[in-house]
């Protein structure tokens, strides 16, 4: 079996792995000789983020890989040395605006627009009215920036090695059909294209586990290889989730020896680039893994005092997030093993913590409610209490989903018959409801890929399908015989698994 792939996917990837390990001087040695462009950046969503932001340190540095036209990148300096004047920021304007390539462009083909920015920087007081051009605002500026920005960098595997593997192990699976096209730099067309509005109309696969055992926690793989099942009896197992068999082309498994805990697992969650699995168990303790052969590449003894109920790896996989039942969020460095950090906010147990996507805030979801906290100061600026819930009771948050193309949104999964759409700053943006008074609260919920539909199993063993757009009940599914633990969604088909008390693992499709 062989997989034809383009040359220039090919140098692209090496231009990846010189950029990953900062190895900047080939890389453009790289791109000169070939005349290859690398064009990337990590993540689409975290860039547009930054942009809107106005974290421009980061969106510069950013582009310095991208090949972008000359239009859109005088339109980013010159919002870039606007926003510098208003701050007063003289000296770092005055810098861009008479050094760098896309203002000297500027002054030469629009010089009237170069000549207004000289004319602010020279004011001692300016209006943001004037500054802001055709009476525009500041974030209008940035929008428009992001959106001129949107089409122009990829988003590519971090390991060519993995990627290979990945698509070898799809193509068996039927994924990849003989004789598809691919581009293998970015992904296209790895997994068949689905309708991302069909929801799933049956459980047409299950995963029995033993008697005495049941799953606690279920993560597929950012690249979607992988399915990933963390069972009460300590047991962390990889499955080739088509025929619902243990991989065996995994070294550790292949030898009838596992990822194991001392206890049960309760939590996991993947690097962004596959490799690493990072587990956590109700004794406090964090293992994290390498997928590939099962080796233990780091313990964190005492990541909490009492039981780990969330992780999350950082953007670059060099921190671990995790929340708990002590009530704390700590920050842990994956090279030390040390917590960086520590975040006192709630007073009960944290359900769920998670990075936002330009990885300045961490937004977390407890049986007091959800905080959106600064990662500096380590303050909580926000605290959104009793979503969704009538006034004056307070009610468990069980989860907060970003939505993939609105990182200023977010799904909270409430212990309710009703979930919200919420803004950032606390606003309710949609709601949506099982329609049922008793046994209809919501116990988890996963997202679609592109964030179109939103699924939750009920305490009365329900799989409820939302539209995400609408807040309307699109479809209700039969799930499981006992108490629901967890839902976990498929991050390119539309694949759900849920799990249960009743020991099963259940894979619906449309």
């Amino acid at each position: 079996m062989s997989i034809e792939i383009e040359s220039s996917d090919v140098i692209r990837l090496i231009m990846q792995y010189l950029k990953e390990n900062s190895l900047h001087r080939a890389l453009a040695t790289l791109q000169e000789e070939t005349t290859v462009s690398l064009n990337t950046v990590d993540s689409i969503e975290s860039f547009a983020a930054d942009m809107n932001s106005g974290h421009w340190d980061t969106v510069l540095q950013a582009i310095q890989s991208l090949k972008s036209p000359d239009k859109t990148l005088t339109d980013l300096y010159e919002q870039v040395v606007l926003e510098l004047i208003e701050l007063r920021e003289l000296g770092a304007a005055r810098s861009l605006l008479r050094q760098t390539d896309p203002m000297i462009m500027l002054e030469q083909t629009r010089p009237e627009r170069y000549t207004h920015l000289e004319n602010l920087l020279a004011r001692s007081d300016v209006d943001p009215r004037e500054a802001n051009p055709h009476g525009s605002s500041q974030e209008k500026g940035r929008a428009a920036t992001a959106q001129a920005f949107a089409g122009e960098g990829s988003v590519v595997p971090l390991r060519l090695v993995a990627l290979l593997a990945a698509r070898k192990w799809q193509q068996h699976q039927g994924l990849l059909p003989p004789g598809m096209t691919i581009d293998l730099f970015r992904r296209k067309a790895a997994v068949k294209d689905v309708e991302e509005k069909e929801f799933p109309t049956q459980l047409s696969r299950h995963i029995k586990f033993g008697q005495k055992s049941h799953v606690e926690c279920a993560r597929f793989s950012p690249d979607g290889q992988y399915l990933v099942t963390g069972s009460v009896d300590g047991f962390t197992e990889v499955w080739n989730f088509t025929p619902g068999k243990i991989r065996k082309d995994l070294k550790d498994q292949a030898q009838d020896t596992f990822m194991m805990m001392d206890d049960a697992v309760l939590c996991m969650c993947f690097s962004r680039d596959t490799e690493m699995l990072a587990t956590g168990a109700p004794d406090g303790k964090v293992k994290v893994w390498k997928i590939q052969s099962g080796q233990c590449l780091r313990r964190v003894e005492r990541a909490h005092s009492k039981a780990v109920t969330c992780l999350s790896f950082s953007k670059d996989s060099s921190q671990i997030l995790s929340a708990s039942f002590d009530q704390t969020i700590r920050i842990h460095g994956l090279k030390s093993g040390k917590t960086l950090k520590e975040f006192c906010g709630h007073s009960s147990l944290v359900n769920e913590a998670t990075f936002t996507q330009d990885g300045h805030y961490i937004v977390s979801a407890s049986s007091d409610g959800a905080g959106k906290i600064n990662m500096k100061t380590t303050e909580c600026p926000n605290t959104f209490k009793s979503l969704g819930s009538p006034a004056g009771t307070d009610i468990t948050v069980n989860g907060v989903i970003r939505l993939p193309k609105n990182p200023e949104h977010s799904v909270v999964c409430n212990r309710a018959n009703a979930g919200v759409v919420m803004h950032m700053q606390g606003q309710t943006v949609r709601s949506f409801s099982s329609g049922k008074r008793a046994g209809g609260d919501s116990a988890c919920c996963a997202l679609s890929p592109r964030g179109e539909g939103i699924s939750c199993v009920g305490e009365d063993f329900v799989l409820y399908c939302f539209g995400t757009v609408t807040g309307k009940l699109e479809r209700t599914l039969a799930a499981h015989e006992k108490d629901v633990i967890g839902i976990a969604h498929h991050p390119h088909q539309n694949l759900i698994a849920t799990y249960g008390e009743d020991g099963l693992l259940k894979l619906g499709k449309p």
